[in-house]
């Protein structure tokens, strides 16, 4: 009898061990693509900080310097600048606007879908394409049709947009909301689809206004789809490359300390100096920025939730 009972848990084990094989069969090619492509370049980049190297002679050891020199490094220091402005009002005002658009396309008007593709075609469209259609419509010359509209209807004097130090940022931020906007509107559209006409029903009967309405029934029930966007969209701001890379590169891609960013500042000491130490050190900080800036909008969003 106890030989018949350790056959057939022998048995189950061995069936068992099947199931398992047979799952991790089917882990495996993932796992493998994340360990090469993911998690093997985050542990190389986080050797890498710690030592000089500029991709041909060996490597050296030389422990924290990398990190000091970029918090002494005015370019770093500007990039840091700028990406946290650019932050700053790239994640309200695209959020503010996703959520207008929002509420405006999903209400019963005439020509809804048609409304919501034009709203959402940049966000898919070809960026060198938009780029390109962007430096026409605010070209720093005075026939540039933003500066004709600024002189003609507002009285202003023409501005040079991305070829100014001054106003670069401001062209990079107004693009960056009108590409994107359209993706987050999608994202709250289906987050008010999902919120049941039977509360603003009981709130008509209550005599509460349309603002009332917006206050206390839509902003309430929008609030997880609310964190879900401002969390990607800070990440996507600190993340932010191509748009600087099009807009402000110029003719030989090379962008003034104006409108660098820390992305753009990994890739120019990566791959235009060769400071691949550097480079590690800085995308380094990069992440830690990202994951504090993360790990706050969670604690915040956890402790306004057991309010």
């Amino acid at each position: 009898m106890a030989e018949e009972v350790y056959a057939l848990d022998k048995n189950m084990k061995r069936r068992q061990q099947k199931r398992n094989l047979v799952a991790y069969s089917f882990i495996a090619p993932n796992f493998l693509g994340f360990a090469i492509f993911t998690l093997g370049p985050i542990i190389l980049a986080l050797i890498m900080s710690f030592m000089e190297w500029d991709g041909s002679n060996t490597m050296k050891f030389i422990g924290l310097q990398n990190f000091t020199e970029i918090f002494s490094d005015d370019r770093f220091l500007a990039s840091l600048k700028n990406t946290i402005i650019y932050s700053i009002f790239t994640v309200p005002f695209t959020l503010v606007i996703a959520l207008a658009l929002a509420i405006l396309l999903n209400q019963k008007i005439k020509g809804r879908n048609f409304f919501r593709t034009v709203a959402f075609f940049p966000y898919v469209a070809s960026l060198v394409a938009v780029a390109a259609v962007w430096n026409m419509l605010f070209t720093p010359a005075k026939g540039g049709i933003m500066n004709q509209l600024l002189m003609n209807v507002f009285h202003v004097q023409p501005l040079k947009w991305a070829a100014a130090s001054n106003t670069v940022m401001l062209t990079i931020i107004l693009f960056s909301v009108w590409k994107n906007m359209g993706y987050y509107m999608v994202i709250y559209l289906a987050g008010l689809q999902g919120i049941s006409e039977d509360l603003y029903e009981a709130a008509a009967l209550d005599g509460a206004n349309s603002w009332r309405k917006f206050i206390h029934i839509t902003v309430p029930q929008l609030k997880p789809t609310t964190f879900f966007v401002t969390i990607m969209l800070t990440i996507n701001c600190f993340k932010v490359y191509d748009i600087v890379y099009m807009l402000a590169g110029g003719s030989n891609g090379v962008v003034n300390k104006s409108a660098m960013v820390l992305v753009y500042y990994i890739y120019e000491e990566a791959f235009r100096n060769w400071k691949l130490g550097r480079a590690s050190a800085s995308a380094l900080v990069l992440f830690a920025i990202v994951l504090t800036i993360t790990i706050v909008q969670f604690r915040g969003e956890k402790n306004y939730a057991n309010d």
